[in-house]
């Protein structure tokens, strides 16, 4: 490009004869009222002094840039020598501009990289050409070329899509547009100059508002790399640090090591603040990207009920890479564990409800519901759930109704009258896979002494502890009917509830169609689990069993809400 120019146009240096080292923005112009405006009033007046030669190079190459970095180094090269022989600074064009901003891109500005982009995206004529062919030295023409390049530059942000690249687009704007070679330089000047003031105020306003944003949730967000770091929850759940984790489990020490949970690995952990926390680190999920993953937490934080395990907050760290982050859930902590750990013997258990200190029944890894980034809500297709607490309709057909509910309900109270689980592959014949084909079976048949675990009856000699056959019976019974194949045969919840408490009788057990312990539910790598003997330490009162039975039918419910 022909720079020559620069030496021959007048043009207010003045601007530019404070910045005698690149490092120190503190050094200029008297005239100026601070380092940064002093810079930018310098930079701008070298941009639309160096916008003549590339508004030359369009006219000449019909392309908006030029075609690599080598020749963008060269010429900003060649327009610092000039510049230096204006007895300016040496070090101007690397203190304002990078020389990939000059280089022909198809990522800028509505991909457009020649005339015939242009034409393309815009149609053979725009604003630019009627306002702009005036004399420009008039301020009143001047400012009606300056809205048309404003108005041309939001038609390309409309085909872009993208805001970022409205100072490309402008810039553009102020290239393409037709003018007589006598008016170029004013031309130039003027819409350049103009314009690129404007966005500049937006930028810098734009990062005052950043700035106070960012100070303002420092202490709930804590500090990370802006350009790698997820959407954040919007509610009341804290964003911790990996660096706070990893020092609150010892680097997720073998020793803190609680269980595996749903989808992840569960350690136990202290804050600094002395608070003991489970932090689940996030290994299996069906939640992709980490925009819905703080969709979830947004859900799943603004839950509150005594029998759900609180949710105290998350993590999101990149581990390398896009697509490569680490995801971790904090959680309150339940000292006494599992609810399975009471009632069965220890095995890994697919049940999530833990007990508090206060013994109390508490869901965790809850959370079926999902949200779209917009805050609509979602439904999904997929059947979620623990095999063996699942309505047939539901496994089956996916139609997921009130009842469907009951049924888990049902099966809930069956496995703590019965001390089994729900689905035991090891238990013989198919009809006794299925806790719910094995209890209706044996009550059919007049045995419902086997259905109770004995140790629910066992009064070790003494009268006054032992729970009343009567009531465990209904316990049974209300199990049964909850847990029915048939829905129109279920009763609702608050009827359950009555039956429990006696309030009205049970009705009699309705026959059955097929038991849904079918053979086909065998495995063919005759691969088996252990039988979950009866219960061997447990002792559960009516009104006990009653009352842990009404705090999970409540997290039921709220499950589905």
């Amino acid at each position: 490009m022909d720079l020559d120019y620069v030496l021959r146009i007048p043009w207010n240096t003045s601007e530019c004869r404070g910045y005698h080292n690149p490092n120190n923005t503190t050094q200029i112009s008297s005239n100026s009222s601070s380092p940064t405006t002093g810079r930018s009033r310098c930079c701008q007046t070298l941009l639309s002094l160096y916008g003549i030669s590339l508004s030359q190079h369009l006219k000449k190459t019909s392309l908006f840039q030029l075609p690599d970095l080598p020749t963008s180094v060269s010429c900003l090269q060649d327009f610092q020598t000039k510049l230096t022989s204006l007895s300016l600074p040496p070090s101007l064009t690397s203190l304002c501009f990078d020389p990939l901003q000059f280089v022909i891109s198809p990522n800028i500005c509505a991909s457009v990289q020649s005339t015939q982009d242009w034409v393309k995206k815009l149609g053979p004529s725009t604003a630019l050409d009627s306002s702009c062919k005036t004399d420009l030295t008039d301020l009143t023409s001047c400012d009606a070329c300056v809205a048309a390049g404003f108005q041309v530059q939001t038609d390309l942000i409309g085909i872009d899509g993208n805001k970022s690249h409205s100072t490309d687009c402008f810039y553009f704007a102020v290239l393409s547009s037709k003018h007589s070679s006598k008016r170029h330089s004013a031309f130039v000047f003027g819409l350049v100059g103009a314009g690129v003031a404007v966005l500049l105020m937006s930028i810098f306003l734009g990062l005052y508002l950043w700035w106070t944003t960012k100070y303002r949730k420092r202490s709930d967000m804590g500090e990370e790399e802006m350009g790698s770091r997820p959407r954040r929850p919007t509610t009341v759940a804290v964003w911790y640090k990996i660096q706070e984790l990893e020092k609150a489990t010892d680097n997720f020490s073998p020793k803190n090591f609680i269980g595996r949970g749903g989808f992840g690995m569960v350690y136990k952990g202290m804050l600094s603040d002395g608070t003991v926390v489970a932090v689940k680190k996030i290994i299996e999920s069906d939640i992709q990207g980490n925009a819905e993953f703080c969709n979830e937490v947004e859900i799943i934080s603004n839950l509150k009920h005594r029998n759900l395990v609180p949710l105290r907050g998350c993590c999101v760290t990149e581990n390398g890479g896009p697509g490569e982050s680490e995801r971790y859930l904090v959680y309150d902590y339940m000292p006494n564990g599992n609810l399975d750990d009471h009632l069965l013997p220890v095995e890994i258990s697919r049940r999530p409800t833990l007990l508090d200190s206060d013994m109390r029944a508490r869901v965790a890894d809850f959370g079926l519901a999902k949200q779209s980034q917009e805050g609509q809500s979602h439904l999904t297709t997929r059947v979620a759930g623990t095999h063996g607490y699942l309505a047939p309709e539901y496994a089956l057909y996916g139609q997921l109704t009130e009842k469907s509910d009951v049924y888990s309900f049902g099966v809930v109270v069956l496995e703590i009258m019965c001390g089994r689980k729900a689905l035991d592959l090891s238990s013989g014949p198919p009809h006794a896979i299925l806790i719910t084909d094995w209890a209706w079976s044996l009550v059919k048949a007049g045995k419902i002494d086997k259905v109770l675990d004995s140790s629910l009856l066992n009064d070790n000699g003494d009268s006054s502890t032992a729970n009343p056959k009567s009531i465990m019976e209904r316990f049974v019974l209300v199990g049964i009917l909850c847990a029915h194949v048939m829905v129109a045969l279920r009763p609702t919840i608050l009827d359950a509830l009555k039956m429990l408490e006696g309030d009205i009788e049970v009705p009699a057990i309705p026959d059955r169609p097929t038991p849904l312990g079918h053979p086909s539910f065998s495995r063919g790598d005759n691969t088996t689990f252990s039988i979950s003997p009866a219960l061997s330490v447990l002792q559960l009162h009516s009104g006990t069993c009653l009352g842990e039975i009404q705090k999970l039918y409540i997290v039921l419910v709220l499950l589905r809400s």
